[in-house]
C-alpha cells in the first residue's frame, strides 16, 4: 500500500492517532485535531478509520471501510463533539446531533467475549465497523448521561484540542497528556523565559 504525505505544514506526528481521553467516545474525537482552527484529519482515508479501530483496541484486524462509512463515521464524531461541548457549557443540545446519536446508539454495539485464557477480553461483532460507531455512540451516551460530564476538560495547550476526562482528585489536570502537550509547553515557556533573560540570541 502507498503511503500518502502528511498535509503541507503539518508534522507527521500530529497525525498519530490519541487516546489519551479515558473514554472511548472522546478518543474518537481526539481523531480530529483542531476543532478551534486548522483542521487535522487523522482519518484522511477509509483505511485510516480501520486502522483506527484496532489501535483503539476494539477490534484484531482492520475491517473493510468505503469511503460511505468514512463519511458517516466522521459525522458521528462531529455530533459527538458538538454535543458533549453544548454539554460542558450548559447550552442546549440539537435535535438533530440527538437524533444521529441516537440512531447509532441503537444499532448492534459490540459484544464482549472472554478467551480461552480465562483473562483477555475480545470485541465480537457480525458487522465490525457498525459495532465499532454504535459503541462510540453509546459510550458518548453513557458519558453524557454520567456523572463525569463535569469532568470534561480540553487540554490547555494551545494547539491542542483533545477533550479528556479529568481523574485527579482536585479536579484540576491541564494536559491530556503530560508526556506531550505538558513537557511541550514547559518546554516552550522555559525558552522564552531564557530569551527574555538573556535578551535574546547572541550574534556569534
Amino acid at each position: 500500500m502507498n503511503e500518502i504525505s502528511p498535509p503541507t505544514g503539518i508534522d507527521p506526528s500530529d497525525l498519530t492517532f490519541r487516546f489519551d481521553s479515558g473514554r472511548l467516545c472522546l478518543n474518537a474525537v481526539a481523531s480530529m485535531g483542531g476543532w478551534r482552527q486548522d483542521d487535522i484529519e487523522r482519518w484522511r482515508r477509509p483505511e485510516d478509520l480501520g486502522r483506527w479501530c484496532v489501535e483503539a483496541g476494539l477490534l484484531t484486524k482492520p475491517p473493510e471501510v468505503s469511503e460511505v462509512e468514512l463519511a458517516e463515521a466522521r459525522d458521528l464524531r462531529e455530533v459527538t463533539y458538538r454535543l458533549v461541548q453544548a454539554a460542558r457549557s450548559k447550552r442546549s443540545l440539537e435535535q438533530k446531533d440527538l437524533d444521529v446519536l441516537n440512531g447509532w446508539a441503537a444499532r448492534p454495539a459490540l459484544i464482549p467475549e472472554l478467551a480461552a485464557n480465562g483473562q483477555s477480553l475480545i470485541w465480537r461483532a457480525e458487522v465490525p465497523l457498525e459495532a465499532v460507531l454504535a459503541s462510540v455512540a453509546r459510550d458518548t451516551v453513557e458519558l453524557m448521561a454520567g456523572d463525569l460530564i463535569g469532568r470534561i476538560r480540553e487540554c490547555a495547550a494551545p494547539e491542542c484540542t483533545v477533550l479528556f476526562i479529568d481523574g485527579s482528585r482536585p479536579g484540576k489536570r491541564r494536559w491530556c497528556s503530560m508526556n506531550r502537550c505538558g513537557n511541550r509547553v514547559k518546554k516552550q515557556t522555559f525558552r522564552q523565559r531564557q530569551k527574555e533573560t538573556t535578551g535574546g540570541p547572541k550574534p556569534n
